[in-house]
């Protein structure tokens, strides 16, 4: 007797974005160069928008009020020409910067740097024949990377955000086999998602002879040996006399643990000039005011040809032919996606502009003085909390932005940083403890450096309670090598 089969109905609760809030997250990671090719793409797609301000119309400013996610415009078929005719629903306005005195300032901005390794990487993407599919997924990878080149991520949670932000499904296998295709990009190493697996990586890529494979065992097998500096155990182990050992040793310290930053210092000649999103100034009487820097980003209306050519079709919607009717639905499609785009522009502006204004007063000692000093731990979280935005928006607007202060031009991860109180209390900055360790290190004996151990005794004593753990990841984010290597 055969089993029927069974069905089970169960509910999930899945978080989708609609069309529209997929567009406004992709405009707010882009920086203002990308924006205005962005915005001119789409000039040339859509005909229902077009560049220019219509002629005596003031210049608007923005509006927090304007950018709530519930007032984007539906794409439902029932309209009325009141959506598209009425001055307050065809949004013209200013994305200069603010005042006019400001103008062509930011074309003589004194700091350049070098061409980043995720452009590199995107380069050497450009060389594949991947599919559309793997492209996307290898780029969103690329985007995922630490400034050293490493995946910190894990794929599990790449998967998710793909799906959430992007609307993107995408398997762990199928990010695991786009992953690998990155890890043979150039300098080895990138794309490792640790230290073992970016030394590995560089290790296969060497010719093959007895002393690589040595290499090898050294970081395969006995990595937690290694890291702890058990060389006793190793040679034990791989049954290695301490003459081979030592010659692998030798080798191994050669190897680039920040593959991504060596990029960047080995392409120096190639420049780049930086383009700040935003510009703050720092006036003698502790005034402290910020413009978005959008100086070349055009001006957007709805094209008012299109509105009209709508009202015509309106007009005669009773006595209409088949074909009337398909120009007026592609019309309003146009229409819709015009001015779907104009308030997406808005929204990512406003985000901006309510993110920065946040870190402004967060750091707000540091906009006065520029002193790095007085930098304050500062978390994604704390300016989260401080603008009611989501933990990812403040991700993305810090991602790839740019801000230019009367100290220079600073990377908005810059100014994000851990910290911890010390035995009396203060609030310290993770950077503030990094600088201490450093003049610890440039001051130690070198017959006789420093361990890590020794370190953070001492800055214990100092009344700042870190763990060894912690003196070790603020040395290797220092570039400094251990004690051992610093004789």
């Amino acid at each position: 007797m055969a089993q029927g089969s069974h069905q089970i109905q169960s509910q999930q609760q899945i978080q989708t974005l609609s069309p529209q809030q997929i567009l406004v997250v992709k405009l707010l990671e882009l920086p203002a160069v990308e924006l205005e090719d962005r915005i001119r793409a789409e000039i040339l797609e859509n005909p229902a928008l077009e560049e220019g301000q219509e002629e005596g119309a003031a210049e608007d400013s923005l509006d927090k009020n304007d950018l709530d996610e519930d007032s984007l415009i539906s794409s439902s078929e029932d309209y009325s020409l009141g959506d598209y005719l009425t001055e307050d629903d065809i949004p013209d306005y200013k994305l200069q910067e603010s005042s006019r005195s400001r103008e062509g300032r930011a074309e003589d901005i004194p700091f350049s740097e070098v061409t980043s390794f995720y452009e590199i990487l995107k380069e050497q993407l450009g060389e594949l024949n991947l599919t559309d599919q793997q492209q996307e997924l290898a780029e969103y990878l690329i985007g995922s990377l630490d400034d050293d080149g490493l995946l910190r991520k894990s794929l599990y949670n790449i998967s998710d955000e793909l799906a959430i932000y992007a609307g993107v499904e995408a398997s762990e296998s199928a990010l695991e086999e786009v992953l690998k295709i990155i890890q043979d990009f150039d300098p080895a190493g990138i794309g490792a998602r640790s230290l073992q697996e970016c030394l590995l990586i560089q290790i296969k890529r060497k010719d093959d002879s007895p002393i690589r494979q040595t290499e090898f065992n050294i970081i395969d097998r006995c990595y937690d040996d290694f890291t702890r500096k058990h060389w006793d155990k190793i040679m034990q182990r791989l049954n290695l006399s301490e003459e081979k050992f030592n010659e692998a040793l030798q080798e191994i310290t050669k190897l680039n643990p920040r593959p991504g930053s060596s990029l960047g210092e080995t392409i120096g000649r190639n420049l780049q000039q930086i383009v700040p999103d935003f510009i703050v100034d720092t006036y003698d009487d502790g005034t402290i005011t910020l413009n978005l820097n959008n100086r070349n980003v055009p001006e957007l209306r709805m094209n008012r040809g299109f509105s009209e050519m709508l009202e015509e079709h309106t007009k005669n919607k009773a006595n209409q032919s088949k074909d009337s009717k398909n120009a007026m639905l592609f019309l309003k499609q146009k229409m819709d996606a015009a001015q779907g785009f104009i308030e997406a522009v808005k929204q990512r502006q406003n985000t901006l502009v309510t993110t920065m204004q946040a870190i402004i007063d967060l750091q707000h000692s540091f906009f006065l003085e520029g002193d790095e000093s007085l930098l304050r731990p500062m978390i994604l979280k704390d300016v989260a909390d401080r603008t009611g935005l989501d933990i990812s928006t403040i991700s993305r607007v810090s991602n790839s932005k740019y801000v230019q202060t009367n100290y220079g031009i600073f990377s908005l991860k810059y100014f994000f940083g851990e910290g911890f109180t010390t035995e009396d209390g203060e609030e310290m900055s993770s950077r503030e403890i990094r600088r201490i360790l450093k003049d610890h290190i440039d001051n130690e004996n070198k017959k006789k450096p420093l361990t890590d151990d020794e370190l953070t005794e001492i800055l214990n004593k100092e009344g700042f309670p870190i763990a060894r753990r912690t003196v070790a990841k603020y040395r290797q984010q220092l570039n400094i090598p251990v004690a051992r290597l610093r004789k």
